[in-house]
């Protein structure tokens, strides 16, 4: 489990540093996040599947395509929810009948 969320991290750094360096180009960055950010939405939905992907998936695509908000790290955000600040849900407490005779 340890290696996987450091595997998800490292890749969620390197994709947020892909969509924040499309910024620094000028005049050619505009175009480049119109390839990255359907790309950047479907690896978020691989990285992390499920209601939380997809939703974390519309988000990535909104910020990369756009304008200044490229700053935004938005997979190391979802990695941080995801294994630092959601808490375990509770699953639903169930009764259990006991007969004494």
């Amino acid at each position: 489990m340890y290696t996987e969320k450091k595997k998800l991290l490292i890749k969620g750094l390197v994709y947020d540093a892909v969509g924040m360096a499309s910024g620094a180009v000028p005049l050619v960055g505009g175009f480049i996040d119109l390839l990255w950010a359907p790309y950047a939405a479907k690896q978020m939905t691989a990285m992390y599947p499920g209601k939380k992907g997809k939703l974390a998936s519309v988000i990535v695509f909104l910020e990369e395509i756009l304008p200044f908000s490229d700053i935004i790290p938005t997979f190391t955000l979802m990695w941080l929810y995801t294994f630092v600040w959601q808490k375990e849900e509770v699953g639903q407490l169930q009764t259990i009948e006991v007969r004494a005779k």
